[in-house]
């Protein structure tokens, strides 16, 4: 494990980043994916600047790197094209030398067609390269799922502490910081993992609120103690139906004793508490939210769409939402009074080729257009839209074109491709203000620092989608049962797991699950 006397560590940066609802009938291909290599890994980190303690540490070899904003499934046909792209990259470099490190930068939610854990997948591939002497890290989104594959070959795992995720950047380089760590010590950490049978939406587990923010003060409290490397505690991700997706404490240290009781005290505490996790804003279904819009003096009044939320998974071109506000304010529609002479946005809905019939017409032109659910159309088919386009902009990377597209008073983004709309400048670009607006709809599930400050009132809509909050209507067939909020009236085994290192074998008399013996809400084990 300990690189060469008197030279420094070769660690190498690879990994595929994505949340993916299975839900969505959306997928993920690879061309969906940013790719970056070499140097564009260094340059999209800040820790790893020229002259920084930690890209002095080490020689870094950035590989290669695939990151997506949340959507549908990978097709298996694209996964196995971007895993077979890193692991190639891996067998060039290790004529060079052997690898005493590697920052195996993942999400942890990704979900790929007729394959379950493909994180663990892609690490069992990577590991059958290096070799058992290499240090594997990484740190992950809060909302990722680690199975007991995952906790085994990791051996410096770690995560957010934050949702909305304003620590992302920290919990990346604590992880680097930690690696290093344990690379110049040349032992690995001792593992303690517990799952909890918990399954719940990010929108009821924000650390803006109780009791989140308390277990992970709890959390950051632990990772102090002496004998304790680092501590985490996965929430899981929601809109997924695969054995991993449930709620995992794991910490991390040289203390057995001090891990296991700081993993179970965790653990227990999150159970303890598991009733207490209530939606991060009031939360009614769309009717409701708009009398409460047209109640309340607070401008403005920002409503979550969340049931096609993409930053969560969602194909972002449901269009259940936007038909029930353009038959609301519609002429002669229920509404129509109560926003008349006001201004209301709605953030947004992607459709490529209304987008260019749009931008063809131009600034001015009166239009009418067929909009979105070219992918979800399970909800509302597409909507039929008459009204003049306001603002025509090609600028942003991701969305490509936008169209400022009014109708009544309604202003909607009309994009060429999905985009999350959750920055003051995705709208200032597109010629609106959000301060200025009476109403602001956004597909999006709690709102991000940006939106969450420029709100003077807020409310999560219920609405229908490929990460509805309404987890029983979605279904679920293929979770660990019993799981709370699914089943209560059970209690767990939150006892901490003693978690091989990854280059030990995964014991033969440890259970799998759905085999006889296995604890209740385990996920699945090295086959």
């Amino acid at each position: 494990m300990n690189s060469p006397l008197g030279s420094k560590p070769r660690i190498a940066i690879a990994g595929i980043a994505l949340e993916a609802s299975t839900y969505s009938p959306a997928r993920t291909p690879e061309a969906g994916f940013v790719r970056r290599d070499g140097q564009q890994i260094l340059d999209y980190y800040p820790f790893f600047a020229p002259g920084s303690r930690i890209r002095e540490a080490a020689q870094w070899l950035p590989l290669v790197h695939y990151r997506a904003i949340p959507g549908g499934a990978v097709p298996r046909a694209d996964y196995e094209a971007m895993k077979a792209t890193i692991c190639q990259a891996v067998r060039e470099t290790l004529p060079e030398g052997p690898l005493q490190g590697f920052y195996f930068d993942i999400h942890g939610a990704m979900s790929v067609v007729g394959l379950d854990d493909p994180e663990a997948d892609l690490l069992l591939a990577l590991r059958a390269l290096t070799g058992p002497e290499t240090v594997f890290g990484s740190g992950m989104d809060l909302h990722g799922n680690v199975s007991a594959t995952l906790a085994w070959q990791l051996d410096v795992p770690s995560c957010y502490r934050m949702a909305p995720h304003e620590d992302w950047l920290e919990t990346k380089e604590r992880t680097a910081a930690n690696l290093l760590a344990v690379i110049a010590s040349g032992t690995r950490p001792l593992k303690a993992w517990i799952p909890v049978p918990i399954l719940l939406p990010g929108e009821k587990t924000s650390t803006r609120d109780e009791p989140a923010k308390g277990l992970y003060r709890q959390v950051a409290a632990a990772a102090e103690r002496d004998g304790v490397l680092d501590a985490g505690l996965w929430i899981g991700y929601a809109w997924a139906d695969e054995p991993r997706n449930h709620a995992v404490v794991m910490v991390t240290g040289q203390d057995w004793p001090r891990i296991a009781a700081e993993a179970e005290a965790i653990a227990e505490s999150m159970w303890r508490q598991r009733s207490g996790f209530q939606f991060v804003a009031p939360a009614a279904s769309l009717a409701e939210c708009l009398d409460s819009a047209v109640a309340s003096q607070a401008t403005p009044f920002f409503l979550s769409d969340s049931g096609d939320n993409p930053t969560a998974g969602g194909a972002g071109d449901v269009t259940w939402t936007l038909a029930r506000l353009l038959e609301a304010m519609g002429p002669g529609g229920a509404r129509e009074a109560d926003f008349a002479g006001k201004t209301v946005i709605y953030a947004a809905i992607p459709d490529a080729e209304s987008a260019r019939y749009c931008q063809a017409a131009g600034t001015g032109a009166e239009v009418t257009v067929r909009i979105g659910a070219r992918i979800d159309d399970r909800p509302e088919p597409p909507v039929e839209v008459t009204g003049t386009i306001r603002r025509v902009t090609d600028s942003d990377p991701v969305a490509g074109i936008e169209i400022v597209l009014q109708s009544g008073p309604l202003q909607i983004l009309l994009t060429e491709r999905r985009k999350p709309y959750h920055l003051e400048s995705d709208f200032s670009r597109n010629g609106l203000d959000p301060r200025a607006a009476d109403l602001v709809l956004v597909k999006i599930g709690y709102l991000e620092p940006e939106l969450f400050a420029m709100a003077a009132d807020w409310m999560l809509a219920l609405t229908p989608g490929g990460v509805d909050q309404d987890l029983q209507r979605l279904g679920r067939r293929r979770i660990l049962r019993p799981m709370f909020p699914y089943d209560d009236g059970f209690q767990p085994d939150l006892s901490a797991r003693r978690i091989p290192a990854s280059a030990d074998p995964w014991p033969e008399q440890t259970p799998q699950p759905g085999r006889p013996g296995a604890p209740a809400a385990e996920t699945s084990a090295p086959n």
